[in-house]
């Protein structure tokens, strides 16, 4: 048997290109679905923690997925607003805490959220730099974000123009960096934090410029109650102590849009008075719990993997019996070698033996290979989960 080994280990060995192709190909498709695998439990982890730590979401009417997806991972879809006005009568009813959010902009791909303090108190956010937002203007970074920008407080970031050609004048707006957020492993971490007025700065629902009154040359006519100025007058981009009074919102501040609402109800009877109070189909609105729609979503995932699964399965098959023809040939191609090492005396159980080492080998290092990759992936899969999900 030693003699056996010892042959076939010097025929993989002098072979070496040939064995790690074939150990290659088979440890592919046995990491494949491991892999898979593991890549779909730690989605599933990081996604449930944060579906669970939501109780009820508001939002408009439509896909219930589209309202998770915006306010749970900050991913912008196609999901028409609300306004504040949900939000002053959700508070009117006592039933429990509402924490808006405005999920519409992004700074170079990065969402820009708007809300109030109570989000940072609701998911555990501490500061790991700096202060939190103080004014209009403001804005905190999540960790990660911060880290791949090399941005620190006192540091400024401006905001992503929404369209190339904006007809109402809305420019980007250079927001001041007051901190740093705390690292969690969640899409916090990749998030610019900034409070619902600074949203709606971006969005042009106000402005600030130069006094008109004291820039005559701009002045074209003055009413009782307005004064009409060309475009002479000076916008303003950057909010700054010496021009913050000049800011200014326009219209009934209830009326402004937001993406969602995070609900926290009182308790379970406050909960069940709150779906029932959404069911109906006048409210323009829907209430829904993160962790139903995410089981919904997960028991999706789950036939589509299955159906992955089985995929691989037959592909596993035709590889083995891929594999199994290239030993075939080979070990056919091999015949005047093996005669040869008959007629030296080698036995025909010890030819027999050396194919079955060599076959051996090869599914011993393509395990090998595979434990190695699938290994790899699961150290990995969290930091590339949350780049996913970014």
């Amino acid at each position: 048997m030693s003699a056996a080994l010892y042959l076939a280990w010097r025929y993989v060995a002098r072979h070496r290109l040939q064995t790690l192709l074939l150990a290659g190909a088979l440890a592919m498709v046995i990491a494949l679905p491991l892999c898979l695998r593991v890549l779909v439990q730690t989605t599933e982890l990081a996604m449930r923690d944060r579906a669970a730590s939501t109780p009820q979401l508001i939002g408009a009417r439509g896909s219930a997925l589209d309202l998770m997806l915006t306010a749970l991972y900050f991913k912008r879809q196609p999901l028409p607003p609300i306004t504040m006005k949900q939000v002053q009568e959700l508070r009117a009813t006592g039933l429990g805490k509402a924490i808006p959010l405005d999920v519409r902009f992004h700074a170079q791909e990065s969402p820009i959220v708007g809300s109030e303090m109570d989000y940072f108190g609701f998911r555990g956010l501490h500061l790991a730099s700096g202060q939190m937002i103080t004014r209009l203007g403001d804005c905190v970074l999540g960790a990660r974000v911060a880290q791949l920008r090399g941005l620190k407080p006192g540091d400024a970031l401006f905001s992503s123009q929404e369209q190339v050609f904006d007809i109402a004048g809305v420019y980007p707006l250079k927001m001041r960096i007051r901190g740093v957020l705390v690292a969690n492993g969640t899409p916090d971490d990749d998030a610019i934090f900034v409070d619902l007025k600074t949203a709606w700065l971006i969005q042009g629902l106000a402005h600030g410029h130069d006094d008109v009154a004291a820039t005559k040359d701009a002045v074209l006519k003055t009413e009782s109650s307005n004064t009409v100025a060309n475009a002479s007058v000076r916008m303003f981009n950057e909010v700054t102590e010496s021009n913050l009074n000049g800011f200014h919102f326009h219209g009934d501040q209830a009326a402004y849009d937001i993406s969602a609402v995070i609900v926290i109800p009182n308790n379970a009877k406050a909960e069940a008075l709150l779906a029932g109070r959404f069911l109906k189909g006048s409210i323009p609105v829907q209430i829904i719990r993160p962790s139903e729609e995410f089981d919904a979503l997960m028991s999706t995932l789950f036939q589509l993997q299955s159906l992955a699964l089985a995929v691989m399965a037959l592909t596993i098959g035709a590889a083995l019996a891929i594999a199994a023809l290239v030993f075939a040939l080979s070990f056919r191609l091999r015949r005047l070698e093996f005669a040869t090492l008959a007629d030296v005396g080698v036995s025909p159980v010890a030819l027999s033996l050396t194919k079955l080492f060599e076959v051996l080998i090869v599914g011993a290092l393509g395990l090998l290979i595979a434990a190695g990759v699938s290994l790899l992936v699961q150290i990995n899969a969290p930091s590339w989960v949350r780049w996913l999900l970014a």
